[in-house]
């Protein structure tokens, strides 16, 4: 039985016989079967109520979160090669990896991640972001409240990480489309929190024109939303907008590793003949015009593979996310 599970299973035990007023179980019978549910201390907002080891290295926390308004979502991680939580002296380089709109926290585990040889030497964190979550804290007509993803990710996450499950303060980032977003964002509106970032196919500036606009306000509206819950109107609250534009936040990560990749939305060696993606062909210019005010403001390690053709992908994705990783794991050396 993998080590992982073996902890898993201890702790759940240990737990349940506590709650329950009885003895512990000695950690040889631990083993046998796992409650479903492993209660943890709140942190900072968050808590750890349930574990599950999905496959080999692959193991789902079932957080509750304040920041979300009491709800319980999941974090994927991708464990290292001899990872064990329990052992409080194991803090391991970390490797977020965030999902884009319309997917989950499963969605990187359909590509090859668990067999990419470098990445068992670190702790990759795949979290739900929601469906259209943008990884901000949403606006909510000046409300604030849930859904609060930043705060979620960057406080009660990170902290929960560091302090129960082996993480360390050695982080990077790297997302697709909306998380591709997230991760520019992240790295630029919390200084020190990443050592670099990875963007494939992001949504880099959507403020560039009034497609873009309309563009990501239909992602915002998705699943019944209003539109203008998320960061308010673009004119209006034009100051929100801005500071969830990584355009207007180059500045902010012109010190750090940046890698950027999109296609141009024609079809490419992934897609069939005639294909053409306007998502990508609209990110494309968006990616343009961040590489070009990051060149602009000074920027020392920017990376950019705007390969041509191509669309709106896995395949492409999966491609890049190999491409950019000596960038990203070189940073966690540092």
């Amino acid at each position: 039985m993998p080590r992982q599970l073996s902890w898993i299973a201890q702790r759940a035990l240990l737990v349940a016989a506590l709650l329950l007023g009885l003895s512990p179980i000695a950690p040889t019978q631990a083993t046998a079967a796992a409650p479903a549910v492993v209660a943890r201390p709140a942190s900072r907002g968050a808590e750890v109520v349930a574990v599950k080891q999905v496959a080999e290295r692959l193991t789902d926390l079932t957080v509750r979160s304040q920041a979300l308004g009491g709800r319980t979502v999941n974090v994927r991680l991708l464990t290292p090669d001899g990872w064990n939580p329990a052992d409080r002296r194991q803090h391991w380089p970390t490797f977020w990896l965030l999902h884009g709109c319309c997917g989950d926290y499963t969605s990187w585990s359909g590509t090859d991640i668990a067999q990419i040889p470098s990445l068992h030497k670190v702790l990759v964190v795949m979290p739900e972001a929601g469906w259209n979550g943008w990884y901000s804290d949403w606006w909510n007509y000046g409300a604030g409240g849930d859904p609060a993803w930043e705060t979620f990710h960057t406080v009660e996450l990170a902290h929960l990480l560091e302090h129960d499950w082996g993480a360390s303060s050695n982080r990077v980032v790297a997302g697709l489309s909306m998380g591709g977003q997230g991760a520019l964002l992240y790295a630029a509106r919390h200084p020190g929190m990443f050592r670099a970032a990875a963007a494939y196919s992001g949504s880099a500036h959507p403020l560039l024109n009034d497609e873009s606009i309309n563009r990501i306000k239909g992602f915002f509206a998705g699943q019944g939303n209003d539109p203008l819950r998320v960061w308010g109107d673009p004119v209006a609250q034009r100051r929100i907008w801005e500071a969830h534009d990584p355009y207007y936040l180059a500045h902010r990560l012109k010190s750090l590793p940046i890698y950027l990749s999109c296609g141009d939305g024609t079809a490419g060696p992934f897609d069939p003949p005639g294909k053409t993606d306007a998502l990508e062909a609209d990110f494309n210019r968006q990616n343009h015009a961040l590489a070009a005010r990051m060149a602009q403001v000074g920027a020392k390690h920017l990376t950019t593979n705007f390969y041509g053709p191509g669309t709106h992908g896995w395949a492409y994705w999966q491609r890049e996310l190999h491409a950019s990783l000596p960038m990203l794991l070189k940073a966690l050396q540092r």
